[in-house]
């Protein structure tokens, strides 16, 4: 008896010491008992989502699972049933996986083999997915490229990887002609033309030596290959994804097999979506969101997704409501565009539940939720590349996710102060980086863990690329971190909020303008003259549009020449929608040319008195 109480003591002594201690910890931190009980909750329900994220992942990592595994077992489970569905045409699970093992036949029987790398440049259809599904089975590394690229970007996404093969649509053909003659490899590398069955020129010829993709594949066996031969490992590489960074040219961003399952977990657990969802997908398969995001959840789990070749805010709600989705996908963007859209009957009959995505601004949010009825706005933060992803599946309005004040230890995202004017993270006098409080901006971090496939950096194709985004001794000595470059700020129950880049890359009409890019295409046409680019804020517009403030006499600068060359060489996107004509460009001590100012000043013509140039779709007027 004595021995029992004993124990009841040592327990309740115990839980007294932990709770103080607890309490301690919390007061320290700034979390008061007000903090606690608003978050408790939300902290557990999104910790059993994560725990069911986590043992998906673990569970695949531990057997050795690839994509192409769960694809098999997700085909083997729906064969008949529709996978995709492409301008009215629907494709079973057993066609999809038919017509890859085509790919993969063909191209196994060309000498390709596992590590190979091959370039795919080819707008948004349902062959796009099998084919590098189809190169994922015998191990071939697919990269997805911009279909907006042209010449220098072109030219720069096939060099940075080791392509031995690119794989183009008709269409497209012109631009990579035009590449050729600049592609490093260009005496060795194969091109392959492929043509979408609605296409109306098949008859017109390629004006150099590409072989027709699809004569090989009607030719190829529909059998699967031999997985003894070829094992996918789960930590294999499985694609390369492009991202703008500041060096001025695409970034070929590493995705293994274990990103795409996680992904594949998180969108589905996270999302807390239903067995064979049918999801609306208009953006384009090159990015993460439209390539990876739901499309891992059809190959892994099941479901039936609806591709468009581009996205229409005309025929949005139209074709949500015909093939009856229940899941969409947007950018800050697209949500713009259906707002200004008229209404319609529609945009209130779908059966879209819920819509994911990024860059929904918060004084919108409400406006787009309750017109359009949408039951749950899921805003996600995070890189195609990056470790430090958040999601905000509470519907908490502006927030792009938030992290546990509680339970912070779960998932080792924080933000760090960092220098205002350069960007650079601050540290204290041990020489570690300082976390921000909550009510103060400071730079998304999240720490790198390798041995976990969820906190692990893959990186880039480029090792200095790939140096340039690692922080060391961030938390603690000899630990490493991933450096977002993105600004954000956290309230006092853990919901965080996009505020800006640090780098001079930004978003317009979601995509990543590189500035470094621009700046040198501009300076090169007008024989190396100072210029700086930057992105400015427009009224009622996602993203920041282009500006450019080029030190130049007026009557030296032929704009209509200038447009005709920077819109050779740039994608649309990048290409500026303002210039600014300055007499001098203020540099700082280092000689680095100062954009803070012009920022400030936007294209406010009442701030400005130099002449000032808007981009009228044809030339600058």
């Amino acid at each position: 008896m004595a021995s029992v109480l004993l124990i009841i003591l040592c327990f309740l002594l115990f839980l007294l010491i932990s709770t103080v201690g607890f309490i301690i910890f919390m007061m320290s931190h700034s979390i008061g008992p007000k903090v606690i009980f608003k978050t408790i909750g939300r902290d557990i329900r999104a910790a059993r989502l994560y725990f069911k994220t986590v043992s998906f992942v673990k569970k695949c990592h531990y057997q050795n699972l690839s994509v192409v595994d769960l694809f098999r077992n997700t085909a083997k489970k729906y064969p008949h049933k529709v996978c995709f569905v492409f301008q009215d045409e629907e494709w079973t699970y057993q066609q999809v996986d038919d017509l890859s093992n085509k790919v993969a036949h063909c191209f196994l029987s060309r000498g390709y083999q596992k590590g190979d790398e091959v370039a795919l440049f080819l707008e948004n259809c349902v062959e796009y997915v099998c084919i590098w599904l189809g190169l994922a089975k015998i191990g071939v590394i697919t990269s997805f490229l911009n279909t907006n690229l042209r010449k220098d970007s072109l030219v720069h996404s096939i060099n940075v990887i080791d392509a031995k093969a690119v794989i183009f649509g008709k269409n497209l053909s012109s631009a990579v002609e035009d590449a050729i003659p600049f592609i490093e490899k260009k005496d060795t590398i194969e091109y392959y033309c492929f043509y979408e069955k609605s296409m109306t020129d098949n008859n017109e010829s390629v004006q150099f030596p590409a072989k027709s993709l699809n004569s090989l594949l009607d030719d190829a066996s529909e059998s699967s290959a031999d997985v003894q031969k070829i094992k996918i490992n789960f930590q294999d590489k499985l694609l390369y994804i492009y991202t703008s960074g500041t060096t001025g040219l695409p970034k070929a961003a590493i995705i293994r097999h274990s990103r795409f399952i996680w992904v594949s977990a998180a969108a589905n657990y996270i999302a807390q979506l239903k067995e064979f969802e049918t999801f609306y997908n208009p953006l384009p398969l090159y990015h993460s969101a439209g390539g990876i995001l739901f499309l891992s959840v059809v190959l892994a789990f099941g479901g039936k997704m609806i591709i468009r070749k581009k996205f229409s805010a005309s025929n949005f709600w139209k074709e949500a409501v015909k093939h009856k989705a229940t899941v969409s996908q947007y950018i800050g963007e697209i949500c713009r565009y259906l707002l200004n859209q008229p209404r319609t009957p529609e945009e209130t009959q779908h059966s879209i539940k819920i819509f994911f995505g990024n860059g929904l601004r918060p004084h919108i949010w409400k406006e787009f939720q309750e017109r359009f009825r949408i039951k749950s706005i899921i805003e996600m933060y995070g890189a195609t590349e990056g470790n430090a992803n958040l999601t905000n599946m509470f519907g908490k309005v502006g927030a792009v996710g938030f992290v546990s004040r509680i339970l912070f230890w779960l998932y080792p995202v924080r933000l760090i102060k960092v220098d205002p004017e350069t960007g650079k993270p601050l540290r204290n006098a041990q020489g570690l980086c300082i976390q921000c409080q909550p009510g103060e901006p400071g730079e998304m971090v999240g720490k790198i863990v390798n041995s976990n496939p969820i906190n692990q950096f893959d990186g880039y194709v480029s090792n200095k690329d790939t140096e340039k985004k690692i922080i060391r001794d961030c938390f603690a000595k000899g630990d490493m971190a991933f450096l977002s470059g993105d600004i954000l700020i956290m309230d006092e129950e853990g919901y965080l909020y996009f505020v800006d880049r640090t780098g001079d890359t930004f978003r317009w009409r979601g995509e990543n303008v590189s500035t470094g890019e621009v700046e040198n295409v501009i300076s090169k046409a007008l024989n190396h003259v100072a210029c700086v680019v930057y992105g400015v804020e427009v009224p009622n517009v996602e993203g920041r549009a282009g500006m450019a403030a080029i030190q130049i006499d007026l009557k030296d600068i032929d704009l209509d020449a200038l447009y005709q060359h920077i819109s050779k060489r740039l994608p649309s996107y990048a290409v500026p929608l303002f210039i600014r004509i300055c007499s001098n460009l203020e540099i700082t001590g280092t000689y680095k040319l100062r954009k803070v100012t012009l920022q400030k000043d936007g294209f406010n013509p009442e701030k400005i008195a130099d002449p000032l140039f808007f981009f009228n779709k044809k030339t600058y007027a």
